[in-house]
């Protein structure tokens, strides 16, 4: 029998929480508590070895973080097995309440906080240790290390992590990582493949997107979780140079505030530059500077517009929308909106309309394989992402030739025997996904170009997202072509935007509108990206240009 195995009782697919059971030896852990119902927990044949109503098997519980997918699950096992260990980080101890419906009722001091970068033994010859992984706030990874008679055996769980600094959160350090070469890495997978621009042209083309709106007069929308991104928009805003000094008005629902103000508590942990700017003005809630950051209640009216609204995503939000009859951008992330029919809704007034953005807390495909390489393990379980996203990364050439890869499904029990030589690519495994690449023809005609894939590529799930419209778009990236489908909203904005009409004066029909940007000196959007059906007074129509 190995000495390592992984048991994914939910491993973050399909908007399901994560929670994950390991064995170092004699011990079995539990990573993470995302559950909302703890039968699986009890149901996974470990009852023989001890399981029972305040007899659990588990040596100990770790939570990475205070998201509710980690750790919406442990109030009800702590009530369970009130003298099981629930290890995190100081902050995540007093983050997670957050991650229940009323934070009110969390149970007084139930977790048990770890320093960072320090080796604690939780069991005999059993030892833990906390590192910092970006993301959130006290988000954490945990090496737990394992010392039999003829060898240590380790396993390193990453949770959610995030190679990046963020405006509230500094990045994982790979210096905290290295040496460290566990046998087995638990490793999540959310962005699969997916490459992304750098963090501040995220940020610069969000409040682009946001400032074009306000200037059209339409207010914003913002769905987000109670920490993590909200608070990240809401410090974006607050320090930005397109809005610093502008007269708007920014509204945080009760959810959202307190996130806002667990993070004010928390401000001693928060980096340098947060501290800093918390000397000069407050963090969050201001009515001196602008822009204006208040909390708004329900039923209360706003006597300005246009302005910002950022609601928690798991209430009834679109009660905001049927409230007051103005125009709406409803604002949703990227990754979290894809294949959601939320996109195609309509709402009681037309007005409103929806996008997209992309402001990413998870590692891309690059900070994925970099902290592999640093790593080293012989083995690699990915978790916490699309099936389609996680078949994507275990397929890489540059970690199906180097490590043992696996996408276990929940509900299945993984053995990670170690001390194994490895030899080239590994076959195709049952817990893994085998997507090869689709080979095609090319055929270049006098006016077009026509490419031809193989029927069997429609099998794949996203397909039909991709398919939806029928209409495609291609550019270059580098050496490479890049096909994406067009979207219903894209195509409807195209058409909103256009309207069909050369004689309205909006941006798409003034002669200095180049490449989504206003190249007009006489305007006050000059420079800028600008929507096509944005408007200023210094419109000039092409029309006019060619008298």
């Amino acid at each position: 029998m190995a000495e390592l195995e992984c048991l994914p009782l939910a491993s973050g697919q399909q908007g399901e929480g994560v929670c994950l059971q390991v064995r170092l030896g004699p011990y079995w852990f539990l990573l993470d508590c995302g559950l909302t119902d703890l039968s699986p927990l009890f149901h996974t044949g470990l009852s023989s070895e001890g399981s029972s109503e305040g007899n659990v098997p588990w040596a100990g519980v770790f939570c990475s973080h205070a998201h509710s997918d980690h750790g919406r699950g442990l109030k009800e096992l702590h009530a369970i097995a009130p003298d099981l260990p629930i290890y995190t980080s100081e902050v995540t101890s007093r983050l997670l309440p957050l991650a229940w419906a009323d934070p009110a009722l969390a149970p007084p001091e139930f977790c048990v906080p770890l320093a960072w970068r320090t080796e604690y033994q939780i069991q005999p010859n059993l030892s833990a240790k906390l590192l910092p992984s970006g993301h959130l706030p006290g988000a954490a990874s945990l090496s737990l290390t394992y010392t039999a008679k003829d060898r240590e055996y380790s396993i390193l769980y990453t949770g959610d992590f995030f190679l990046s600094n963020s405006r509230l959160v500094e990045s994982l350090r790979l210096e905290d990582f290295r040496g460290l070469s566990p046998d087995v890495l638990i490793i999540e997978g959310s962005y699969g493949t997916a490459k992304h621009p750098h963090r501040r042209s995220q940020e610069n083309d969000l409040a682009t997107k946001i400032i074009e709106a306000i200037a059209t007069g339409y207010s914003v929308i913002l769905p987000v979780s109670r920490i993590g991104i909200g608070q990240e928009i809401l410090m974006l805003l607050r320090s930005h140079h397109q809005f610093t000094g502008k007269d708007i008005d920014i509204w945080v629902d009760a959810a959202i505030a307190l996130g806002c103000d667990a993070y004010l508590d928390l401000l001693p942990y928060l980096p340098n530059s947060v501290r800093n700017f918390a000397q000069h003005q407050p963090l969050f809630w201001d009515k001196k500077v602008r822009p204006h950051v208040g909390r708004i209640e329900s039923g209360q009216q706003l006597n300005r517009e246009p302005c910002i609204l950022l609601v928690d995503k798991h209430s009834d939000w679109t009660e905001w929308l049927d409230r007051w009859a103005r125009p709406w951008l409803i604002l949703l992330p990227e990754f979290q909106s894809r294949g959601s029919n939320f996109l195609n809704t309509s709402f009681p007034h037309a007005s409103a309309k929806i996008d997209t953005y992309l402001l990413a807390d998870h590692s891309d495909v690059a900070g994925t394989t970099q902290l592999i390489h640093n790593l080293k393990p012989q083995h690699i379980v990915f978790m916490h992402g699309s099936a389609d996203y996680l078949a994507d990364l275990a397929n890489l050439d540059e970690l199906s030739n180097r490590y043992h890869v696996h996408c276990p499904p929940s509900g299945k029990r993984l053995e990670l025997a170690v001390g194994e030589s490895f030899h080239g690519a590994i076959p195709p495994r049952s817990d893994r996904a085998a997507l090869q690449p689709y080979e095609g023809e090319l055929a270049e005609l006098d006016s077009a170009v026509v490419l031809t894939l193989p029927a069997e590529i429609t099998a794949d799930s996203r397909w039909i997202n991709f398919a939806d419209t029928g209409l495609v778009e291609a550019r270059w990236q580098g050496e490479e072509l890049i096909i994406r489908g067009l979207t219903q909203r894209e195509l409807l904005s195209g058409e909103l935007s256009d309207a069909g009409n050369d004689n309205l004066r909006v941006c798409g029909n003034c002669q200095f509108y180049r490449g989504q940007r206003c190249l007009n000196l006489a305007s006050p959007l000059s420079g800028l990206k600008v929507s096509r059906d944005g408007y200023c007074l210094a419109f000039e129509g092409i029309a006019e240009n060619t008298e």
